[in-house]
């Protein structure tokens, strides 16, 4: 199905003023969105009138709508009072950032963590998962799909390599994802990025859901075991039906 240009304009507008360190001239989105700066005018304006942005003297900046449909989002996916409980407590047991990861319409999306927002320097911060076949709490959520579900979602989003770690070939992938439904953990060691590693659960009322932790590669070959015996007793005691 065709987008029109417009639409595909004003939500690539959105994705450039998102993923900017800082405010962003109306001259900059024109050429990084590819078109005119009066387009870019044309199509800032109602942007800004709903709230998506505000423009200030330096340029444009996430407006007041997003923390709603930041909130709207993660309702949507789960990640209610009890995940907002959840993920702090593995933080303090663990000693490790936590993540809440979610499987859904063949997207793996990492919802909530305990990093802070202004953290830069974290490899699995929220947002789309575009690395799933390398991450811990992308294996995980993929061991338990049917084979052809798992082609599917391989088909549209490949084998990247990203590390000399990274598992390219899909039948040692598929080999990998035996290994993690046997275990019940999942672990990806400096697949993903070269100087961390993940370890993952899936929640036992929702497989479409993961708890997963990521430390620096030395502090997992000391803890790795204690770190996953804590993460299955976290994801234990989540109550079900309760996100």
């Amino acid at each position: 199905m065709s987008v029109p240009q417009s639409v595909d304009r004003a939500l690539a507008l959105l994705d450039l003023v998102a993923d900017a360190p800082g405010p962003v001239s109306a001259k900059a989105l024109a050429r990084g969105a590819g078109c005119s700066l009066s387009t870019a005018y044309h199509l800032l304006g109602p942007l800004t009138a709903r709230g998506y942005l505000v423009r200030g003297p330096e340029g444009y900046a996430p407006g007041p709508r997003v923390p709603a449909l930041h909130r709207s989002f993660r309702r949507h996916l789960g990640a209610g009072t009890a995940v907002a409980a959840l993920l702090p407590h593995v933080r303090r047991v663990t000693g490790a950032e936590a993540y809440f990861t979610a499987y859904s319409g063949g997207r793996i999306t990492v919802i909530d963590s305990t990093t802070p927002l202004t953290g830069s320097e974290d490899p699995f911060a929220p947002g789309p998962e575009t690395r799933a076949h390398a991450t811990a709490h992308g294996k995980v959520l993929l061991a338990p799909l049917s084979r052809a579900e798992r082609r599917r979602y391989l088909s549209d989003h490949g084998l990247a390599r990203l590390t000399e770690r990274t598992i390219t070939d899909e039948e040692r992938f598929e080999a990998e994802l035996a290994a993690v439904r046997n275990r019940g953990v999942a672990v990806s060691v400096g697949e993903a990025d070269p100087a961390y590693t993940c370890l993952a659960v899936a929640l036992p009322s929702r497989p479409d859901r993961a708890l997963s932790v990521s430390l620096p590669l030395e502090e997992f070959r000391r803890r790795r075991d204690e770190i996953s015996s804590l993460l299955v007793l976290a994801a234990a005691a989540f109550p079900a039906g309760s996100e």
